[in-house]
C-alpha cells in the first residue's frame, strides 16, 4: 500500500512539474479585438499556430474565439472585463454561471486548453479613482469558489492582471520596493489569496511608457543592450528598466512574506506608431531583445533567474481602441490589422514571423483630396475633424509614420481612413466639394494609405450576425444576473 501511495505521489508530482513547465513553454501573446475589421477567429488561430505561439491571453471570453481554439493545443487565459466585477463580486451564482458557460463548457466538450481566468484588467489604475477597489477581491474569490465547485481549481488558476503602478520604490533600487500605500492592505489580501490557491501574480510592465512619460528617461535603459552605468543594488546589477521594475515587485512580495508567488508578465511590448518613440525599429529592438534574453537565453532577472512567463502585447493592431493614454494605443501589434508582420521577429521556435493566410482585401481604391479643392474652404476643418473622429488618424503627427505629409496629404489621409473603415462605400467619400476616389495609391515613403480587409462585417449580413451574437451573449449574462 505504501508503495502505491509513493507511486501516486511521484506521478502527481511529475504531472505538476509538467504543468508548470508547460505554463511557461514559449512566449505568449495578447489577442485584443477592439478593431473595426477584425480578422476571423479561425484565421487568427492559424496565424498563432503558424508562428509557433503556444499561449494566448484574451480580454474576455468571446464564444467565437473560444470555439476557434478547439483542439488547437494553444493554452488560453480568458478574461473578465472590469465592468463585470460588481456583478461577480455580489453574486456567487453569477460567478458559477460565468464559469459554467465560459470555462467548464469549453473544457469539457470543446477541447479548449484554458489555464487561467484573468479577473479584471488593471483595476487599480489611479485613473479609475478607486472604482474597482471594493469589488476586485470579492469577484476573484467568487470565481475561485466557482472553479472549486466545478472541480477545476487544480487545472485553472485565477489571477488579476495589474498595472506596475500597484508597487513602487522609494529610490531607484528595487530592494526599496513595496506596494502602493493607498492600496497596500488590499494588495496583501489579494497576494495572500493568490498564494493560498497556488495562483500567479500577473503584472503589466511597459518600458515604453517610462520613456513616453518622462522626456529625461535614458532611452537605452528601456532596452536590453547592457545600459551603463548599471544600478548596483546590494551586488545585483540592473542594466535595463524591465529587470528593475520586475524585481521591485519581487522585493515588495518578499518584504510582505510572499517569497515564492509565481509572477506572470501579462503585457509587455512596444508600439510602432503614434509617437516619436513608437516606430518599427525600436519595436523590433525591444521585442527581439526581450524574447532573446528571457526565452532563448532564459536569463531571467537578478532576483528571479530562469525563464520569464510573459505575454507580448500585442498580436494585432486594434484601430478601435481608446486613445486617451496616447495615439500609440492602436499600434502595439507585432502584426498589422491584416495579419501582415511589421518587422522580422524570431520567437525562439521560428526565424521570422509568418503572415496570416487567406486574407481578402477591398478594391484597390482610395479616397483623397481633390487637386482642385480650395484649402481655405470652410468645410475643410470640420470635414477632417469628422473623418478623424470616426476613423483612425493616429499615424498623423510629429514623429509618426505619416508625420512628413503636407497639409494636402494630411487631409487625404483622414478622408481615406474614414473611407476604408466604412468599407469603401461611395457615400463615405462625399466630403462636400473636397474629396474624390482614385485608383492611384497615394502612399508616400513610410506613410501607407492602407486598404481595409474584407471581413464579415464588410461582406454584410454574416458580419452583422457575428456582431449581434456577441452582443446577445453579453446581454443574456446581465439579464440572468438581474433576474437572480
Amino acid at each position: 500500500m505504501e508503495g502505491e501511495k509513493s507511486s501516486i505521489f511521484f506521478v502527481l508530482l511529475f504531472l505538476n512539474v509538467i504543468w508548470l513547465v508547460g505554463s511557461v513553454s514559449g512566449i505568449g501573446v495578447n489577442w485584443g479585438i477592439q478593431s473595426t475589421h477584425p480578422l476571423p477567429p479561425s484565421t487568427v488561430v492559424k496565424l498563432l499556430k503558424d508562428n509557433g505561439i503556444q499561449r494566448v491571453k484574451l480580454f474576455d471570453a468571446d464564444p467565437d474565439i473560444l470555439d476557434a481554439m478547439k483542439k488547437s493545443g494553444i493554452q488560453v487565459m480568458v478574461g473578465i472585463p472590469n465592468d463585470m466585477l460588481y456583478t461577480l463580486a455580489n453574486s456567487v451564482q453569477a460567478a458559477e454561471k460565468w464559469v459554467s458557460k465560459n470555462v467548464s463548457a469549453h473544457l469539457s466538450s470543446g477541447g479548449v486548453d484554458i489555464r487561467y481566468v484573468a479577473v479584471g484588467n488593471e483595476p487599480f489604475l489611479s485613473t479609475y479613482n478607486g472604482t474597482y477597489e471594493s469589488t476586485t477581491l470579492p469577484a476573484l474569490q467568487n470565481i475561485q469558489a466557482a472553479l472549486t465547485k466545478s472541480g477545476l481549481s487544480n487545472r485553472v488558476k485565477v489571477t488579476v492582471p495589474l498595472n506596475a503602478d500597484v508597487y513602487q520604490s522609494s529610490s531607484e533600487k528595487p530592494s526599496d520596493g513595496d506596494f502602493r500605500p493607498d492600496i497596500h492592505d488590499l494588495m496583501l489580501q489579494i497576494v495572500k489569496f493568490l498564494s493560498q490557491n497556488g495562483a500567479p501574480f500577473t503584472v503589466n510592465i511597459y518600458p515604453f511608457i517610462s520613456l513616453y512619460s518622462d522626456p529625461n528617461f535614458p532611452v537605452d535603459y528601456a532596452f536590453f543592450n547592457g545600459y551603463q552605468p548599471a544600478i548596483n543594488d546590494n551586488g545585483k546589477n540592473y542594466d535595463n528598466v524591465f529587470d528593475a521594475n520586475h524585481d521591485t515587485l519581487v522585493w515588495a512580495l518578499q518584504k510582505n512574506g510572499f517569497t515564492n508567488v509565481p509572477i506572470i508578465i501579462g503585457e509587455i511590448g512596444w508600439p510602432t506608431d503614434g509617437d516619436k518613440n513608437a516606430n518599427l525599429q525600436l519595436a523590433q529592438r525591444f521585442n527581439q531583445g526581450f524574447v532573446s534574453r528571457y526565452y532563448v537565453s532564459q536569463k531571467g532577472t537578478p532576483m528571479r533567474p530562469g525563464p520569464v512567463d510573459a505575454y507580448l502585447f500585442s498580436l494585432i493592431d486594434e484601430d478601435n481602441k481608446s486613445i486617451r493614454p496616447g495615439n500609440f494605443e492602436r499600434h502595439w501589434g507585432i502584426f498589422y490589422f491584416d495579419g501582415q508582420p511589421k518587422y522580422q521577429l524570431g520567437l525562439g521556435q521560428s526565424k521570422g514571423l509568418v503572415a496570416a493566410s487567406g486574407v481578402d482585401y477591398l478594391a484597390k481604391k482610395w479616397c483623397v483630396l481633390k487637386p482642385s479643392a480650395n484649402l481655405n474652404d470652410d468645410q475643410v476643418a470640420p470635414s477632417v475633424a469628422y473623418a478623424c473622429e470616426n476613423a483612425d488618424c493616429t499615424s498623423l503627427g510629429y514623429g509618426t509614420s505619416c508625420g512628413n505629409l503636407d497639409v494636402k496629404g494630411n487631409i487625404s489621409y483622414a478622408f481615406n481612413s474614414y473611407y476604408q473603415i466604412h468599407d469603401q462605400l461611395d457615400s463615405a467619400c462625399k466630403f462636400p466639394g473636397l474629396s474624390m476616389i482614385t485608383d492611384k495609391d497615394p502612399s508616400v515613403g513610410t506613410c501607407k494609405f492602407r486598404i481595409m480587409i474584407q471581413t464579415d462585417s464588410a461582406a454584410g449580413i454574416d458580419g452583422r450576425i457575428w456582431f449581434l451574437r456577441k452582443v446577445f451573449f453579453v446581454l443574456l449574462f446581465y439579464i440572468i444576473t438581474i433576474i437572480m
